[in-house]
């Protein structure tokens, strides 16, 4: 559907047009048996010839007289598609639009030459009219005769193509040919995961016709193609129409919504119009709204209207918080998705009904996911459509060229040709925010030109060069994007640089068996799970550990493999049939929900500091000073005590849990709150007023890509600072602080990295002794032997030199003057350090990174009331012992020493006296 206004008319002429093409069909052999799938769907059933997906299949480019040619076709595999089988019956049937290796189709088999038979007749109503011939798509050459007559010629399997007929039509029964050449991987095309001899991460082939057939009447001036592009800043929709038979003929545009025109512009068809859009709603995933929009030829032999739909929204790059990040509307928001192949067991490429097609995309929304990487495959055009309303940000995959075979020059034109026609037909989906023309180096060449290449064509999205680079290398080079494919991870991928952004374009693949729910073969997984529970306890862990990869890492995107099942790969959070999800939905929910807030800094529980966004006073971050908060200049010369006061912890809110209040970093149970307007740090007093005074629920920032604060219970107030106060202010209001004047920037905040990251406090050049808090193992210390880092039993007996082994000093950290180091007892100089995740004591050698592996970060304890828990401050773990050595380890990783079981006991030490003082 586009919109409901239009769509019962739509409806009505669907049908009596899919009728009247019953009566015009050739002779057909009794119908043929639906064959049956490997495995099913729960739409399989509620397919047949007169159902084959019966929506109009171009939502963005509207006509509202059209004719469905789906449904059963005559059939025949053939050796040659040079001459058409002319009023000749074939022997089988059919059914459009289904691949011929899907069991929907009734053949479900490859042919690697192929013909397609029907009649049709033109309804009488279109007398007077050229008659058009569209193709969703066909994979991949394909020819066309109408009565006899070539109409067409296409080569590409993954854009929609069509003809005028016009001349070859006749009276009453007309006969369309189709003859296709799909030779999948034999030949350099673009072809994705299709393989003639499907196996592990690749699928069966999907040949031929795949995409809907329809008629449509035009005029013989008439609209072809509409390229939209919104334009925020400027408030308006660029369009450009695109036409056929022009001469002379002018173009109307409106854009509408409830059916009342907002804006409107005349010009010339293949001219940029400029259609205002005031006050523009911006789409977001958010709040996905769409506009529509009307288009009609005017002037003598004009008249040809068309409807469609668009969304206001930008895309780009900014700096935040020192960090290229991607932006939409101007704000990094955090794009969390998944790895969506789009293959089904009955349809193979093309889904059974819109409604599964909807289905998948509902269910990753309904998940808390934002994104939706399309890989190496297009879909049909009512899928972007779903995208579009339901609010989902789409990365599209260029479909890849074979592997493991460097192209043809031939080759490259073919897959440069068809690239730019699948960047032309989706330019005006408002979701698409991304192009990928590589991924992991399948068929790849010229990468940086291609980027470039893609990026002239369309420089509103951002391009990746190549998705995977630390499969085929990081080039360091061109493109929006520095992509990373690690499994299971997530790992540390390449941080961003002043042009590129971060992302992980591929993690997880976690896996479980689903008997009675899988493709024939044997199941693969990177990593396989015994039951629900601790598949989703394995998805939640490795996603909370993107976490400091977005606030110390850099990372701006990641996306999960997979959404389901697909043939011989079992990792996915719904089965291949759709019939079973196998993780808690709401614990996958809130997981993802979580990892989204915490890129705007506030990750519960965790540390941060509010920057000022005013220009001018962008040094100035919120402190606390004799209980009044206000604003000071903080550097990394500032005094400990004024960067302590400008950290907090980030804390549920006290009075509304799904916003936020902020802890003092150095005075535990004391709180930002506001009192007479004024804020304040106090203690909490247990009084709902308080809890209330001290919660504040997260807006977008009014300014930039920061982010507000709004007082719970004074509405419209937000955190704002004033002559080197902070207030809760209202624009306009009556007080001094409510001045309009640079209101909206004193009201923006940036979160940013804390000035102070250690949540714990420990004694600098005191000496100390680190005891294991693990039930049954609290006579263990950890020391150093041999270089290497472990936990021995320590007692009042112990020999001297494993007491001195036991004991350290605490030193400012090396790296970071908020954490710790730890130096040696009885080796002068040496540190306590990791290396490839392992604690071990070496000598300190002057290089940047030696000081960054030896220093850790004090937080409370994981387990217990007392203790400290250790966190490197360069990489995503904690110190803990394991089988009695000690690394660093990540809950949910993929090592052994970072098994969930006992982490929390693990990661916890207790300060103990020194051994060895």
């Amino acid at each position: 559907m586009v919109r409901p206004s239009g769509w019962a008319r739509r409806v009505i002429a669907v049908l009596v047009l899919s009728a009247a093409t019953l009566t015009g069909q050739a002779q057909l052999s009794p119908p043929a048996a639906q064959a049956a799938p490997p495995l099913t769907t729960p739409w399989t059933a509620q397919v047949g010839p007169g159902n084959a997906l019966p929506e109009y299949p171009r939502p963005q480019m509207v006509r509202s007289e059209w004719q469905n040619l789906n449904g059963l076709w005559q059939f025949a595999g053939t050796g040659s598609i040079d001459s058409p089988p002319v009023g000749q019956n074939l022997a089988e049937q059919v059914l459009v639009p289904y691949p011929i290796e899907s069991g929907l189709s009734r053949v479900q088999r490859h042919e690697d030459r192929m013909w397609y038979r029907r009649t049709f007749t033109v309804p009488s109503t279109w007398s007077g009219r050229h008659v058009r011939l569209n193709f969703g798509a066909v994979n991949w050459e394909a020819r066309v005769w109408v009565n006899g007559t070539a109409v067409a010629t296409h080569t590409g399997g993954y854009d929609p193509f069509g003809a005028d007929i016009t001349s070859a039509l006749r009276a009453g029964s007309n006969e369309v040919i189709i003859g296709v050449w799909s030779p999948v991987d034999a030949a350099g095309i673009p072809i994705g995961k299709q393989r003639r001899s499907p196996g592990g991460i690749f699928y069966t082939a999907h040949s031929g016709i795949w995409q809907t057939v329809w008629l449509e009447p035009v005029n013989a001036a008439a609209v072809t193609r509409l390229d939209t592009t919104p334009d925020v800043a400027a408030g308006v929709l660029d369009l450009v129409v695109q036409g056929a038979g022009i001469s002379g003929q002018g173009v109307r545009a409106e854009a509408l919504t409830g059916g009342q025109v907002v804006g409107s512009v005349t010009g010339a068809v293949g001219a940029h119009l400029r259609v205002p859009v005031p006050n523009a709603r911006l789409w977001s995933p958010d709040d996905p709204f769409l506009y529509d929009l009307r288009v009609t030829l005017t002037g003598t032999g004009g008249g040809d209207a068309v409807t469609g739909y668009f969304g206001m929204r930008s895309v780009g790059k900014a700096m935040v918080g020192g960090v290229l990040r991607p932006t939409l509307n101007g704000r990094f928001l955090f794009q969390m998705g998944t790895l969506d192949q789009g293959y089904w067991p009955d349809g193979i490429s093309t889904a059974p009904t819109d409604e599964a097609l909807r289905f998948d995309l509902e269910q990753q929304k309904a998940l808390g996911f934002n994104l939706v990487r399309k890989h190496v495959k297009v879909e049909p055009a009512r899928w972007y459509y779903w995208a579009d309303r339901l609010g989902l940000l789409v990365w599209q995959d260029m479909p890849a060229m074979r592997t493991g075979v460097s192209p043809a020059t031939s080759d490259r034109a073919n897959f440069e040709s068809e690239l730019r026609r699948v960047v032309d037909s989706l330019r005006g989906t408002t979701s698409i925010v991304q192009w990928i023309p590589f991924n992991e180096g399948w068929g790849e060449y010229d990468p940086a030109r291609i980027a470039d290449l893609v990026k002239s064509w369309d420089p509103t999205r951002l391009v990746t060069n190549n998705s995977g680079s630390n499969c085929c290398g990081f080039d360091g080079g061109n493109g929006d994007v520095i992509d990373d494919h690690i499994y299971v991870g997530p790992g540390a991928p390449h941080r961003p640089t002043a042009d590129r952004v971060a992302v992980l374009g591929e993690f997880g693949g976690l896996g479980l068996r689903s008997p009675g729910h899988e493709w024939p073969g044997t199941g693969f997984a990177y990593e396989m799970t015994p039951d629900a529970t601790t598949l989703t306890n394995r998805y939640v862990q490795i996603n909370e550990q993107l976490k400091p990869l977005i606030t110390g890492g850099g990372l701006s995107a990641s996306i999960y493999t997979q959404p389901t099942d697909v043939e011989n790969e079992v990792n996915g959070i719904w089965t291949y049939d759709r019939k079973v999800r196998k993780m808690d939905a709401d614990r996958v929910r809130a997981v993802n929900r979580s990892v989204i807030e915490s890129a705007g800094g506030l990750l519960l529980d965790g540390l941060v500091s509010l920057r000022v966004t005013t220009p001018g006073y962008t040094d100035r971050y919120l402190r606390h000073s004799a209980s009044l908060a206000r604003t000071d200049v903080v550097t990394s010369a500032s005094p400990d005590t004024l960067k302590q006061d400008a950290t907090f912890y980030v804390r549920r809110g006290l009075a509304d849990a799904s916003c936020y209040s902020f802890e003092s970093r150095n005075f535990a149970g004391h709180y930002l709150r506001h009192q007479d307007f004024r804020v304040r740090k106090d203690p909490r007093d247990g009084t709902t007023l308080f809890d209330q005074d001290a919660t504040f629920c997260l807006r977008d920032g009014r300014t930039g890509n920061g982010t507000t604060f709004e007082s719970l219970n004074l509405p419209g107030y937000f955190l704002r600072h004033y002559a080197e106060a902070v207030y809760i202010a209202r624009s306009g209001g009556p007080n001094p602080w409510d001045g309009s004047a640079s209101f909206a920037d004193d009201a923006t905040w940036q979160v940013s990295a804390p000035w102070w990251r250690s949540g714990a406090s420990l004694t600098v050049g005191s000496a100390l002794s680190l005891r294991v808090a693990t039930p049954g193992f609290t006579d263990r210390y950890l020391r150093h032997s041999a270089s290497l880092a472990r936990t021995d039993v320590v007692t009042s007996a112990s020999p001297d030199t494993l007491k001195q082994d036991a004991t350290f000093y605490v030193r400012r950290g090396l790296a970071d003057g908020s954490c710790y180091s730890f130096e040696s007892r009885n080796f002068a100089g040496h540190y306590l350090r990791h290396q490839d995740f392992r604690v071990r004591k070496d000598p300190r050698d002057g290089t940047t990174l030696f000081d960054q592996d030896a220093t850790f970060c004090a937080q409370p304890p994981r387990f217990g009331a007392s203790g400290v828990g250790l966190a490197a401050s360069n990489i995503t773990g904690n110190v803990r012992h394991y089988a009695e050595e000690v690394y660093v380890a990540s809950s949910g990783g993929s090592h052994a020493f970072d098994a969930s079981s006992h982490y929390d006991e693990d990661t916890t030490w207790v300060i103990a006296p020194p051994w060895a003082p």
